[in-house]
Order: C-alpha cells, then structure tokens, then sequence
C-alpha cells in the first residue's frame, strides 16, 4: 500500500483555497488540479510497502513528542521555477517547530529501512500540476505554457491570504490511485502537545 505522512489542513482554511480555486481554475484549463478536500501538508511520503509494516511505522511515528504550532498559508508559487513551472503551490509559513517534525518523522522512519528525504523540506500544499515528470528542475527543461496564464492572472493580485491554524495532530495516511485522482484514508493519529 502507498503511505505518506502528513498535517490535515483546518476546514475555514480549506474553503477559503477552494473559493480561490473556483475563480483561477479557469486560467489554466490544461492543468490537473486537486481536489480541496485532498489538501494536506506532506511531512514525509513513504510509497509502497507492504500491509504488515503499517503497525511498525505506526508504533516508530507513536515514540514522536513534539509540541503544537501555529501555520500560516498564503502566497503562491511554481516548483521547478516560474519559467518552467510543473507545480502551482500554496505557502506556508511556520516555526522551526514544523521543519523539526518533519526531520523527526524522516528520521524514524529511516530506522525502519525507509530511504530518507534527499532533498531539504519545502512544506507547501499542491494545487495543481502541468506538464510531465518531476516538480524538480531537470536538464531537458524547457519553458512550460500549461501555467502562463495564470501567472499573468495572479501577477496583477495581491498575494492571498487563507488564514492561520495550530497543528495539533499529524497523520499516517494511505494513498489509493484512480482515475479520478488519488483517494486517501487516514490510518492513525498523534497528537503534538
């Protein structure tokens, strides 16, 4: 089964990006643009494992202490880049207390054989992807057109703000590909003091 690890969104804040997402939608029609309710902030994407190291991962993510902490998510941006976008993203804004879970969280799970992160922890929500292949830059690059549009849209905008949330608790989530987009279904919690 695919796994990741991740904070769930509040709902005020999910309403406010799906309302967003209903008025810039349209100006980049060729993009595949998630659902609101799949929203969610990656701490650590696990992939395939197998069903019975579900409970190892749980009791390693259960010896995590850590406190709450407040997020803040607004602004916008593209990964690999605005010239050659892939990826449309919401930011967000936290203490260090966020990139401190994460790097917990990679870390015990890399003692149970999960490969750890390469790259540094860049924590956003996706909104939508153009284009083919990895968000990363790669050498054939070239410039991508799914987002110009929208890029010209947004550019005549402030910069939107979707409000401020306390992350309380952070989840193991199981992923399940369709068709119509990636299915998820929360498999434990634990909770931030």
């Amino acid at each position: 089964m695919r796994l990741f690890i991740a904070l769930e969104i509040d709902e005020a804040i999910r309403t406010r990006i799906a309302r967003f997402l209903d008025g810039v939608r349209g100006f980049a029609p060729d993009a595949r643009w998630v659902r609101p309710e799949s929203l969610h902030i990656t701490l650590k994407f696990i992939g395939e494992q197998p069903e019975e190291n579900v409970e190892n991962i749980t009791r390693a993510l259960e010896t995590i202490t850590a406190d709450h902490f407040e997020i803040n998510v607004r602004g916008y941006g593209f990964f690999p880049g605005a010239r050659m976008p892939r990826v449309f993203w919401i930011g967000i804004e936290a203490s260090a207390e966020l990139t401190s879970l994460a790097a917990t969280v990679d870390e015990k799970s890399s003692g149970l054989g999960i490969p750890r992160e390469e790259h540094a922890f860049s924590p956003h929500l996706t909104l939508a992807r153009g284009g083919a292949g990895s968000p990363r830059k790669q050498k054939s690059d070239r410039p991508n057109r799914s987002f110009q549009h929208l890029q010209e849209k947004l550019a005549a905008l402030p910069a939107p703000e979707f409000g401020t949330m306390t992350a309380r608790e952070f989840f193991l989530y199981r992923s399940q590909l369709s068709p119509s987009g990636s299915k998820y279904t929360k498999l434990a919690g634990f909770v931030l003091h």
